[in-house]
């Protein structure tokens, strides 16, 4: 029995030691992108992204925003969401209805970086482009981010909320020039 617990014990203990070492043999930044094809023009897509008052109505993961006023004349406002998280985040580039850049503001947990959301008309209406530039630098934190959580799924439920909140389906989410057939899921 004592020789089973204690190869219990080692198998932990190298797992363990394996996710820390693959997660501090990742870069600490990542960039990843998604793309929506939406049928709403850059406004509209615009209008409906700064709407903070209003997110949670097709957010499915937030519960509510609170507006926090200005920092240096940019909007600052938190997200607080159905499973008790939050986040502060700023917007620091703004070129209606084209271009915003938000970042996030605490930087006391285990990761920080912004969205670069870039609004492309086009014939059908327009494409809705997310970059991530995000930062992690606990190599646990690392390692669950880029294999357990995914780098893209914050994106991709942001991008199928937008869209349903127009009545569209949400599968139009694509990676470069791939197109990603999504099933719902919140």
């Amino acid at each position: 029995m004592k020789r089973l617990l204690i190869g219990v014990v080692v198998v932990i203990v190298v797992l363990i030691l394996g996710v820390l070492i693959a997660g501090a043999l990742l870069p600490e930044e990542h960039h990843a992108s998604r793309t929506l094809r939406t049928k709403q023009s850059p406004q509209a897509i615009w209008d409906a992204i700064n709407d903070h008052a209003n997110e949670q109505a097709w957010r499915s993961d937030v519960d509510r925003v609170v507006s926090l006023g200005e920092r240096d004349g940019k909007p600052v406002w938190r997200e607080i969401y159905k499973d008790g998280n939050k986040v502060t985040l700023i917007t620091t580039e703004s070129k209606p209805p084209t271009r915003m850049v938000r970042e996030l503001t605490d930087l006391e947990g285990p990761f920080s970086g912004r969205w670069e959301i870039d609004i492309q008309p086009t014939a059908e209406g327009s494409n809705v482009t997310i970059t991530e530039i995000g930062k992690v630098s606990n190599p646990l934190f690392r390692f669950v981010s880029k294999y357990v959580i995914g780098h893209t799924r914050f994106m991709e439920r942001y991008l199928r909320g937008l869209a349903g909140k127009f009545g569209e389906p949400g599968d139009q989410i694509s990676r470069g020039l791939t197109l990603m057939k999504r099933i719902k899921h919140g």
